[in-house]
């Protein structure tokens, strides 16, 4: 598609003798396949636009690419030969291993930090969404060329692991699934009892004065929690290149030299309850008392300043992006700030919104949650029973794919910025907007291929005919599949693989259309194997698309 684009572009330039040419999709394809509105020719040509699109459209000549020019009010409709179309995206996906990466990282590396659950508690579906979209971002980049390192930031030193530390005193064998009662159970106590929480302080102060005892407390709790947080992580496909913790900034002296380093900027100074703040009014942030809290009274660190040390870190590792809650986004404009007072670079921030039970946003502390392990287990139950009716057998395997796609699905598909509700039946539905009806389209065509080497024990020819899918419900199928590598470009470029999840959808659709309109396997030679052809770039471009966002495409449904 961009070959015949640049082909449009280079005309109008030479036509119009302007430098900068943006072309426009025409809302209906009988007004063709590009569109140039020349509105903004109207004040260098002191013309109306519709006027200077007549005279464009009897000046240019169609030629190579361009089988027509018509002119339609101020527009310039261009409309492509569609049998040279056809064979260009064909033999494109065809030939290309990765067809849809503009190799846009080629040499370049980038880091992304994403999902650092708290190591508190299992994790709730709502931290999931941090996941999901961190993980399709790394399969993105990666897509593109990038060589990318995926980071897991342990926030292991703080309050709420010095409760769990407390809570566990008495208790011998502690697994994963006890940690989260655990947790409750100890901020209930402390609720009714606030004088509890100087002994949490009190183990606090131990580990950071480096109680060799306290340290070891607090690394077996957090190893236990970790290591149950990432294995549910990696049954969904999701693993992390390296664990950074926060005590290592905590005992080593990068905290003390960022400290330093901000001292020397004159913004640091003793708030009245004797802590080291960083002034942050020049920022206009949006808060009442514009400062950045970096130690507390007695000047032992707190986080902030230990992110501030991280971040910088990171930052010598290529490009950093990380995934956060929209409830950090004033305090990550606050370590922005200090960033910047710094001189130093600040990571790309994604940042998302929640997915809400209907009380309200989901909350660890409260216990009111769904845990991310039960919402699995459910999907597992839903999507087994799915398969019986449909097929009578459950594969393990294939309950699996449709159960993660689903939720996967479901959550990515949202823009980041909005929230997710969460709805078991159009999650699970093969008609519906959903996972299971992206990897239905893929099984579908997988079935034409099956039945047709079964019937003919042979492969599609190796000539084909691109005339056969010039027309109709063919060739939106083709323009459809052309889409794709803009479509990876705009999601990997501006981290929202949503994109991906509405253009899969958007073939999903199409294909289904075609499946309608055009007998395949009734047809006879050239016409029917050029839609066979068709149909395996199709499921190539499925493939793809579901694997960039974490989904198993399945061949048998």
């Amino acid at each position: 598609m961009d070959k015949f684009k640049d082909s449009i572009i280079k005309l109008l330039q030479k036509a119009t003798g302007q430098k900068e040419i943006v072309l426009e999709t025409p809302p209906q394809p009988t007004m063709g396949d590009f569109a140039f509105p020349c509105f903004p020719l109207a004040k260098t040509f002191k013309k109306n636009p519709i006027e200077i699109a007549k005279e464009l459209a009897g000046k240019i000549k169609p030629e190579g690419f361009i089988a027509e020019i018509k002119s339609e009010g101020p527009y310039l409709n261009f409309f492509v030969s569609r049998e040279l179309f056809v064979k260009e995206v064909l033999n494109k996906i065809q030939k290309e291993q990765s067809f849809g990466s503009g190799n846009l990282g080629k040499g370049k590396k980038a880091l992304v930090e994403h999902t650092s659950i708290n190591p508190n508690a299992s994790p709730h579906v709502g931290r999931a969404r941090n996941a999901f979209i961190g993980d399709s971002v790394v399969r993105l980049l990666r897509f593109q060329g990038y060589k990318v390192e995926t980071r897991y930031w342990v926030n292991d030193i703080g309050k709420q692991i010095a409760m769990l530390v407390w809570g566990s005193r008495d208790k011998k064998n502690i697994s994963f699934h006890d940690v989260l009662d655990l947790y409750i159970k100890t901020n209930k106590r402390i609720e009714d009892d606030p004088k509890l929480e100087q002994e949490i302080f009190g183990i606090l102060q131990k580990l950071e004065a480096n109680d060799k005892e306290v340290r070891e407390q607090f690394r077996k709790i957090v190893g236990i929690c970790v290591q149950g947080q990432t294995s549910l992580l990696a049954e969904l496909g999701i693993k992390f290149d390296r664990f950074d913790y926060e005590s290592d900034y905590l005992f080593g002296k990068k905290t003390e030299q960022v400290m330093a380093m901000l001292m020397r900027t004159g913004k640091v100074f003793e708030d009245e309850e004797q802590r080291l703040v960083l002034d942050q009014k020049e920022f206009n942030l949006p808060m009442k008392s514009p400062v950045l809290v970096l130690t507390r009274s007695d000047k032992t660190s707190l986080y902030p300043l230990r992110d501030l040390a991280y971040t910088m870190d990171k930052h010598a590792d290529g490009e950093n992006i990380v995934v956060l809650g929209e409830d950090h986004k004033l305090y990550f404009q606050q370590i922005e700030a200090a960033l910047k007072l710094l001189r130093k670079p600040a990571p790309t921030p994604i940042h998302y919104s929640f997915i809400l039970l209907q009380e309200g946003k989901m909350s660890t502390r409260k216990g009111n949650v769904v845990l991310l392990e039960e919402f699995i287990e459910e999907a597992l139950e839903k999507a087994r029973d799915e398969i019986k009716k449909r097929h009578g057998k459950v594969p393990e395997e294939t309950a699996k794919a449709i159960a993660y796609g689903a939720i996967k699905f479901s959550i990515i598909r949202v823009s980041p910025e909005k929230n997710v509700i969460f709805d078991w039946d159009q999650s699970l539905s093969f008609e519906g907007d959903s996972g299971p009806y992206i990897q239905y389209a893929y099984a579908r065509i997988c079935s034409i291929f099956d039945k047709f080497r079964n019937e003919h024990g042979k492969m599609i020819a190796q000539e084909i005919s691109y005339s056969a899918l010039s027309e109709g419900e063919d060739f939106n199928l083709v323009k459809t599949l052309a889409k794709f590598p803009a479509v990876v470009e705009e999601a990997a470029t501006q981290y929202k693989p949503h994109i991906i999840a509405t253009y899969l959808l958007d073939l999903s659709r199409v294909a289904n259309e075609f499946y309608h309109a055009c007998p395949v396997l009734q047809e006879k030679e050239p016409v029917r194997d050029a839609r066979l052809a068709l149909l395996g770039c199709t499921k190539k471009v499925l493939k793809t698309g579901l694997n960039l966002l974490g989904i198993q495409e399945i061949e048998k449904m």
